[in-house]
């Protein structure tokens, strides 16, 4: 998606007493094997025309002249304000076309210099040239661009004349290269020509050391087809930050859609964490001089031990600011959303990790971690393991540290993904005979021989081991505290009738033959957890939502393992991101 969701071109043209006009376009310049400099060349009738291919591929737009284009893209006063999109080939033209004056040329109530002399341009676009079969999405997110650019552009002209200025600038150079180029035609009649729009004779090459608005534009256009992130500050006065997420978060050469990464920040939780791809210093140091103090205080207090709840607390903001925050982090490729560090957490080899040998990231690891290499680290990661797996049960807490961070490295990189332990309701078909239980596969056995146990907490900078991170719920209508006392009443038991009366016959027969059903307690706790046994909720979320702890969850699945079916598998809302690979 590299090439594709880069722009060909950008142009500026404007509509005004001087008719249309191109006022600036870039790249400007084309190569020696442009079809311009083949026309004077003889060419065999049975040549393949493979270089004109793809010449007219890169530069889809080198064919239409600066008359062309701004007869095309100045487009009428009823068009102003809206999406202007135009196909022609294989180029796809996108802008925001934007009017300067109304009709009659009334002068506003409210401007504070009433007898300032009116523009004498109309309206004016800002044009990103594509190719045709560019994404639907960088369609969208280039016009997005083009309205903001817009935007700035009207009120510099409102506050300063801005553009009228500059557009004079620049119409006086091309007036004046467009003289200079006409002299030695009339002298040598029988040279050849050379086009006014390329080689050193193209006015655009004396117009970007004179103009800012030229060189803003050219600015804009190399950061699109580069990183994807542009940052301009129209007349040094109004900046202009925009995010190409095609450039950003993509998985070699494919790219994730933005309406991908929305949906997994839509989805965020508070019990996930927010993690920095970059050192705090150096990402306090891009951000502007007037952002909001309270993303400085979330870059500042965040953790990858510490989920966004804990974060907001420690922060003193509110949630749904936190979740805008790390939504804003997020979409701009400064942080990913991953679940807080503990020794539970289950990791494996990413199926995009580079393992070569001597790869770049290789020898970032061995200067960041001095006496290990990554491929001897990521080897302990080719099947799922545990933090508690990873780590030496008797080295002493002082050599946990590096191994934490270690992981922090590998997860910052992608070269890392997590996964979670989802339930699923399996009742066996009626036909079959329900296997004797001495036959039943332990559960601590199918999920890699962990134990169920609570383990020892790892030094992670929190005093509480994972089996003790249980967060309060915003919603406890359903927690394990409103269970009435007297295990046995009639209340518990029409209660639990209630609950299983979504499932059909054949299984609530199937789940009050599990031995653990007798237990009037454990039934009515399976009957409560019921609709988080679908496959769609893993056992951290179910963990948050019910406030229960990891060990009682662990138990009860123990108990009625012969109808449910236990899965580990990524988190969809995490993946997204742990996918990514530069």
């Amino acid at each position: 998606m590299g090439e594709s969701s880069s722009p060909i071109s950008v142009i500026l043209v404007s509509s005004g007493s001087r008719g249309n006009k191109l006022l600036f376009r870039f790249p400007f310049q084309r190569g020696p094997e442009s079809p311009a400099a083949q026309t004077g060349k003889p060419r065999s009738r049975y040549a393949v025309n493979s270089i004109g291919d793809i010449v007219e591929d890169q530069d889809g737009d080198s064919r239409f002249s600066d008359v062309i284009l701004a007869t095309i893209l100045a487009t009428k006063s009823e068009m102003c304000g809206k999406k202007f999109e135009l196909k022609i080939d294989n180029v796809r033209f996108v802008g925001h076309p934007t009017l300067l004056q109304h009709a009659s040329g009334q002068i506003s109530k409210t401007d504070p210099s009433p007898k300032r002399e009116m523009p004498t341009m109309i309206l004016f676009n800002v044009v990103f040239a594509l190719r045709a079969t560019a994404d639907p999405s960088v369609i969208s997110c280039l016009h997005n661009l083009s309205r903001r650019i817009a935007i700035v552009l009207q009120h510099e002209e409102r506050r300063c004349q801005y553009l009228t200025r500059e557009a004079k600038l620049i119409l006086a150079i091309q007036d004046e290269v467009s003289a200079m180029s006409e002299m030695p035609c009339r002298c040598k009649v029988f040279l050849s020509p050379s086009s006014a729009t390329d080689g050193p004779q193209s006015p655009f090459l004396h117009i970007l050391p004179k103009c800012k608005l030229a060189r803003d534009l050219k600015e804009a256009y190399d950061s699109l087809c580069t990183t994807g992130v542009v940052r301009l500050h129209i007349n040094r006065w109004l900046e202009v930050s925009f995010c190409l997420p095609h450039k950003i978060h993509n998985v070699a050469s494919r790219f994730i859609p933005p309406e991908a990464i929305e949906r997994s920040l839509k989805a965020i939780r508070p019990y996930h964490s927010l993690l920095l791809l970059r050192d705090e210093k150096s990402l306090l140091s891009e951000l502007p001089l007037d952002c909001s103090p309270a993303l400085v205080r979330v870059i500042r207090t965040t953790s990858a031990v510490k989920n966004l709840q804990q974060l907001a607390q420690d922060a003193d903001l509110a949630l749904l600011q936190v979740f805008q925050l790390a939504a804003h982090l997020v979409y701009w490729g400064k942080a990913i959303i991953i679940y807080p560090l503990c020794e539970n957490n289950v990791y494996m080899l990413s199926p995009n990790a580079s393992v070569c040998l001597y790869s770049p990231l290789a020898d970032d690891f061995s200067c960041q971690f001095p006496g290990h290499d990554l491929p001897s680290i990521l080897s302990k990661f080719s099947l799922p393991v545990s933090l508690a797996e990873f780590k030496n049960p008797l080295a002493p807490p002082v050599q946990e540290t590096p191994l934490i961070q270690m992981v922090v490295w590998m997860l910052q990189h992608r070269l890392l993904i997590q996964l979670h332990t989802y339930a699923c309701l399996m009742v066996p078909p009626k036909e079959e005979d329900v296997r004797p239980k001495a036959e039943e596969v332990p559960f601590t056995a199918r999920l890699g021989g962990r134990s169920l146990s609570t383990p020892n907490a790892l030094s992670f900078g929190s005093p509480t081991s994972s089996d003790d991170l249980t967060l309060t719920s915003p919603s406890m209508e359903n927690s394990s505290a409103e269970l009435l006392p007297g295990g046995d009443s009639p209340v518990n038991k029409r209660m639990t009738e209630n609950m299983l009366t979504s499932l059909s016959e054949h299984e609530r027969e199937a789940i009050l033959s599990v031995s653990a059903a007798h237990n009037p307690e454990d039934l009515r706790m399976f009957a409560r957890l019921l609709h988080y046994f679908r496959g769609r909720h893993h056992l951290e979320e179910i963990m948050y939502n019910e406030n229960m702890r990891r060990s009682h969850l662990l138990m009860l699945f123990d108990k009625f393992r012969s109808v449910l079916v236990v899965t580990n598998h990524e988190d969809p809302v995490i993946s997204v991101f742990q996918s990514l690979q530069k």
